[in-house]
């Protein structure tokens, strides 16, 4: 049974887009690669459930717990298929592609921590016998991932993914040493080499989505504060990739003699712009923009000029007029290597910036919708490769969802099998004389399944509403299969 095995070699009872996602899965034994294809599709099938209810007996659970336990198996493995299958589409785009990256963490409820390893300290509301609060330990996997989306904000698929436990914290407290007196002294974290950092996962995961995308000059890596690192900056140059990294630190620049901060508050207004928002109760209103951008020269820190040059970037700041009500007020430092020569090239990179929230999106799905935080399985390993998994069906909600507000044109068959189509052609009736065949339309008909209402002033579907009504449509082409084969 040993041997390199495809799952292209004999998944065809997989539905069409699974096929796709894995076609490029090698496992060293056919056993595990037959298992994951089962698995993803019993997944696929019951998004949120527990593993045993998604299995639906003991023995395919017994047989899930074994593959996600497999010393063969990991989460590089098994999203191989996938990472291929995003290069494929971000191939077949045109133009720059943005590369979304965060980090999350999933937490976990266990009476032993050691298993699993831990994310961060809470106050767990008591006091201990000196009148200190007392601190609870948090166990869990932290993940940094990288989704690429079009300028569009349609998600092609996830670049990289690095998945991680600490066994010890290593916050500012880890940064702290003794003195010859015996008391604290802090250490300058800007003088601590990167390679020392958990911040290396910015770099690494550049250098891993850069590799498997295989076209860097086409790559604009979208970071929050977090990616306000001069390494990465460095790192992306080095790569020749592109970036647009939302920034925290006020750096030297010029001659080092002045700082960012103090070059932009100089720099006159050079555009006005105007956009759309939510409130914190998720009402719309206007927010005007003033911005400023100007390029310069960026001082690497202090302690960090040997090894790193000066790097020549633009500085976008942009302010919102006035204080806004019911939410914060939208106040942007953005840093880039692209050029900024107008307020249309300003605005632009302000817009790919914004398309940052799918990234949160699709951890969102992965905690909410696929439930990854529920499961009750007892180590680090297996849950990274449960949450792999589920990376995969969380991109595929996220794409359904954008697919339909992009290019709900396109036709039907690139999403549905003729069959589906039939089958929901039948079920959700739309209104007479009504006969696209679209995937905006039959996205509808899906959502619908789901419980979509489809009133006139309705937004458009949501991820969740999609997806509840692909597990039914998927339930309802199971029973209408074996109907047939019983028929016969």
């Amino acid at each position: 049974m040993d041997g390199i095995w495809s799952l292209s070699d004999g998944a065809g009872h997989m539905g069409s887009w699974i096929d796709q996602e894995l076609a490029g899965c090698e496992f060293a034994d056919s056993r595990l690669g037959k298992r994951f294809g089962m698995l993803m599709e019993q997944l696929s099938t019951g998004l949120g459930r527990t593993l045993p209810l998604a299995c639906g007996d003991w023995a395919a659970t017994k047989a899930a717990y074994r593959f996600l336990d497999n010393d063969r198996v990991n989460e590089q493995e098994i999203l191989a298929g996938h990472l291929k299958a995003t290069r494929e589409r971000f191939a077949a785009t045109d133009g720059p592609i943005l590369v979304l990256h965060d980090t999350t963490e999933f937490s976990f409820t266990r009476s032993d921590t050691a298993a699993i390893g831990k994310t961060h300290k809470v106050a767990s509301g008591h006091m201990n016998e000196h009148g200190r609060q007392r601190m609870h330990t948090v166990c869990g996997i932290l993940m940094h991932s990288s989704l690429v989306v079009t300028t569009d904000g349609v998600p092609l698929g996830l670049a990289a993914i690095k998945l991680w436990t600490r066994k010890k914290f290593k916050g500012i407290n880890a940064l702290m040493g003794r003195g010859i007196d015996g008391g604290k002294h802090s250490v300058n974290t800007t003088r601590i080499p990167i390679e020392q950092k958990e911040s290396i996962r910015w770099l690494e995961n550049v250098r891993q989505s850069t590799a498997n995308l295989g076209d860097a000059g086409r790559c604009v890596h979208i970071g929050d504060r977090e990616s306000d690192i001069y390494e990465l900056f460095c790192e992306c140059q080095f790569l020749g990739a592109h970036f647009v990294f939302r920034t925290c630190v006020d750096r030297r620049a010029g001659e080092g003699e002045e700082t960012v901060i103090e070059i932009m508050e100089e720099q006159p207004v050079k555009a006005v712009h105007r956009i759309e928002v939510m409130d914190n109760k998720g009402r719309p209103s206007t927010a005007v923009l003033e911005i400023k951008y100007h390029r310069l020269q960026v001082c690497p820190p202090i302690g960090k000029e040997k090894r790193y040059g000066n790097l020549m970037l633009t500085v976008i700041h942009a302010t919102e007029r006035g204080t806004p009500k019911d939410r914060e007020r939208i106040e942007w430092k953005l840093i880039t290597d692209l050029s900024v020569i107008c307020k249309a090239d300003a605005i632009e990179k302000l817009e790919w910036y914004a398309l940052r929230w799918k990234i949160e999106t699709f951890h969102k799905v992965l905690k909410s919708g696929c439930r990854a935080e529920d499961s009750k399985l007892r180590n680090a390993e297996r849950l990274a490769n449960l949450i792999a998994i589920l990376c995969i069906l969380s991109w595929r909600v996220l794409w359904l969802c954008m697919t339909n507000r992009v290019s709900p044109d396109l036709p039907a068959r690139l999403v549905f099998t003729d069959t589906e189509i039939k089958l929901l052609e039948h079920l959700v009736p739309m209104k007479e004389g009504s006969c696209k065949r679209t995937v905006g339309h039959f996205l509808i008909r899906l959502a619908r399944l789901g419980g979509y209402l489809n009133r006139t002033r309705d937004a458009p579907p949501g991820n969740m509403v999609l997806w509840r009504g692909m597990a039914r449509l998927t339930d309802i082409h199971l029973g209408f299969s074996l109907a047939k084969d019983v028929g016969n």
